[in-house]
């Protein structure tokens, strides 16, 4: 018999225990209207064989919480952290428990030393020595009433197995000081092990406070952290070989253009960030973070793969893709490939989920693959406030981009077929089409959202509107 599990918010962990488990502990269950709030400390295996769920029942577990962090370590499940929170107070956790999965008991660890300040939505990785991992997390304080201070952490933990495997265990709290370029402070990032003893972290948001109100700056980079050398790192893509090769044919013919000789340009320092403003099919903006590698990763080319590379060059060019920034994604590696799945982000006080499916080569680094796109029809408001008019008005703003362009279609029938937006020029790059159209598109985004909205606003949907135009003619072209 198939048993059906309540839905709620928690953290899994899967074991090739019997065909495969996947095993959840806890969550939470808010209502729309927020009047409604549980946390749960139940415990679930989903067979995967059999793909029936099946409760466990054993005493001596953790409390009732969500946003705790789970990991299958050895033979054990391990559990981190967490908070409650009720409509008058709340709490946060930093305690661990073990739960044995050949004895099926629970066990509450003390590690020795002093370990993470109690906190919710970690990174717990497990390492191949059989010890976790701890970095980052949220956790927030009230300071009076009414009135809560939250803090993202950036430090960062190991929690240590004295001769693991054996009942008497004994775990111990040392902290990490790793090297390198650390991510920036975020919550809401999903973590994965990578190979080469590594585990990243993707994703995730930085809650900025403004006045009265909370904008969310969301991610989709990747940072690498080398278990061995304790150092993080920032992944670069380094984009697809075709691409790479026509951007050292297009320096070298700049140089010949102007000195008639070959000129030895020096490469750019280091990595460059770019900054863009996509508009999804829903009409949200959001801002995506783009980091374009140097020239020095270009070096080194044999003279056939340059020869391979001009016969890649031969067929047309895709944009490049990537996930759009998100909290609360899904990742999984599987033979070195990093697969992406949903998520969310938000606009004012609205959240809305994703269900889009990308995936990259670890290995290789060049570039993102769209397994699945996302569908605007599945997109689900998970929460709306009718209180703050100028939000709406700027949301319908951004949706009148997706307006705009159906009643450009009917018009377009009106006049003999003619394409109302300015067209894309044979061969035009997508920054000489916004150099030269962006007044037009600054117009068209003022008319939807209204004199009053800010001409900061007015810009990105601006430029949201015009990439999205460019990005769909060059796929139809």
């Amino acid at each position: 018999m198939s048993f059906s599990y309540p839905s709620q918010s928690s953290l899994a962990a899967v074991v090739p225990t019997a065909g495969g488990q996947l095993w959840i502990f806890g969550g939470e269950f808010a209502s729309p209207n927020g009047e409604q709030f549980y946390h749960y400390k139940d415990l679930w295996v989903l067979h995967l064989a059999t793909k029936t769920w099946e409760q466990i029942k054993a005493p001596g577990g953790p409390s009732g919480r969500s946003g705790h962090r789970m990991v299958a370590c050895k033979r054990q499940l391990i559990i981190f952290g967490g908070f409650h929170e009720s409509a008058r107070d709340f709490i946060y956790y930093n305690d661990v428990y073990a739960f044995n999965l050949d004895s099926f008991t629970w066990s509450r660890l003390a590690p020795a030393g002093m370990g993470p300040a109690p906190r919710s939505g970690c990174q717990m990785t497990p390492t191949p020595e059989g010890n976790i991992i701890i970095y980052g997390g949220y956790s927030k304080q009230r300071i009076k009433k009414d009135v809560d201070k939250g803090t993202l952490h950036t430090d960062m933990f190991l929690l240590k197995a004295e001769g693991a495997g054996k009942e008497e265990d004994r775990w111990s709290w040392s902290r990490l000081s790793p090297s390198g370029v650390k991510p920036t402070p975020r919550s809401g990032f999903a973590v994965a092990a990578a190979p080469n003893n590594r585990c990243l972290l993707f994703g995730g948001v930085h809650d900025e406070e403004e006045e009265e109100s909370i904008e969310g700056d969301f991610f989709n980079d990747i940072y690498f952290y080398d278990i061995g050398k304790n150092r993080w790192f920032p992944a670069q893509l380094k984009g697809p070989k075709s691409e790479r090769r026509k951007r050292r044919r297009g320096r070298q013919a700049e140089a010949e253009a102007a000195g008639g000789e070959e000129l030895q340009l020096p490469p750019p320092q280091g990595p460059q960030e770019i900054v863009k403003e996509v508009v999804a099919e829903d009409g949200t903006v959001m801002t995506i973070k783009q980091v374009i590698p140097g020239a020095a990763e270009d070096k080194d080319r044999s003279g056939s793969e340059e020869e391979e590379e001009e016969e890649e060059e031969d067929g047309a060019l895709g944009q490049p893709v990537e996930p759009c920034p998100r909290s609360s994604a899904m990742v999984a590696v599987k033979h070195g490939v990093l697969y992406v799945y949903g998520g969310m982000f938000e606009v004012g006080d609205r959240q809305v989920t994703l269900s889009d499916l990308h995936s990259i080569d670890l290995h290789r680094m060049e570039q993102w693959k769209v397994l699945l796109e996302m569908d605007p029809k599945t997109q689900e408001w998970l929460e709306e406030s009718e209180s703050d008019e100028e939000e709406d008005d700027d949301v319908e703003g951004a949706e009148g981009g997706e307006e705009e362009e159906e009643s450009s279609e009917e018009e377009s029938e009106d006049e003999e077929g003619e394409q109302q937006h300015p067209a894309v020029q044979p061969g035009e790059a997508q920054a000489q089409y916004l150099a030269r159209t962006e007044q037009y598109w600054l117009g068209l985004a003022r008319s939807h959202m209204g004199p009053e909205a800010k001409d900061k606003k007015v810009l990105k949907v601006a430029h949201a509107m015009a990439k999205t135009f460019y990005e769909d003619a060059i796929q139809m072209s």
